[in-house]
């Protein structure tokens, strides 16, 4: 794989130069070819993802921020008519009415923004992003914990770290690792309802804002001891765990019991 010859510091870029890489990152984000039906890439660079995804994809939509590397991609893909470059900042883009997924190595320091992004678009099926791999591991609890956004969000999405990539796999080459991040819409939410959603985004707000000392002392602010006692003998918990310690199912024992 051809070593890419422009770089904009300003946009954080590190391109892929791994074909390896490029070819595993695409069967996941379509494992089956043609599906999904549309498919998103988020900063296609030099193509070098790009260019497995457009053959496993039955429309490729790839977004590029840099000027300069739009007419090569543009000249590079002529001759597949279902890869459409876009000129432009992804985050900018209207979701698509119609499913779709979306992959890409993305800036390290715009990840949360397209995380986001990701999350709040109703269509997404899935993403599959190059990280840095402590975000990952982070988000997915790799690390024995478990961050607010993931716990927020995990009746409606799963997250899971589905591999790692070295640094040298990267030109330049970034500080650190990368990590392959999967991000699923669940085909049914494990919570439904206005008001179910409203009652977990409360009771994990709280149980997140460290007001009490502990996770057991901040549900207290609203549920009396006996509730919260009863509730982390259901989940199995013990009243000392620290609120980063919860895996999510656990939280959605504790919902149960303080809801019912």
């Amino acid at each position: 794989m051809a070593r890419p010859t422009q770089r904009a510091r300003t946009l954080s870029q590190n391109f892929l130069t791994d074909r390896a890489t490029a070819e595993r990152v695409a069967r996941l984000a379509a494992p089956d070819r043609g599906c999904p039906p549309l498919l998103l890439e988020v900063g296609a660079g030099n193509g070098a993802l790009t260019e497995p995804l457009a053959r496993r994809s039955r429309e490729l939509h790839a977004y590029e921020i840099d000027p300069r590397l739009v007419p090569g991609l543009r000249a590079r893909f002529a001759r597949s008519p279902h890869v459409h470059v876009v000129a432009g900042d992804f985050l900018t883009a209207q979701p698509p009415r119609t499913p779709f997924a979306v992959a890409g190595n993305v800036p390290f320091s715009r990840t949360a923004d397209i995380v986001d992004w990701c999350l709040t678009a109703p269509g997404l099926t899935d993403a599959t992003l190059l990280t840095q791999l402590e975000y990952a591991r982070k988000r997915t609890g790799d690390y024995g914990r478990w961050t607010l956004l993931t716990v927020l969000t995990w009746p409606r999405h799963e997250w899971r770290l589905v591999g790692r990539v070295g640094r040298s796999r990267f030109w330049p080459a970034p500080r650190v690792d990368a990590g392959i991040l999967r991000i699923e819409r669940r085909p049914t939410a494990l919570l439904t309802g206005a008001a179910a959603r409203r009652d977990w985004a409360d009771l994990v707000e709280l149980g997140f804002s460290g007001v009490g000392g502990s996770l057991h002392a901040s549900l207290r602010r609203a549920h009396s001891r006996r509730r919260v006692d009863a509730a982390f003998r259901a989940a199995r918990l013990d009243p000392g765990v620290l609120v980063g310690e919860v895996a999510p199912d656990r939280w959605l024992r504790v919902h149960e019991e303080l809801t019912a």
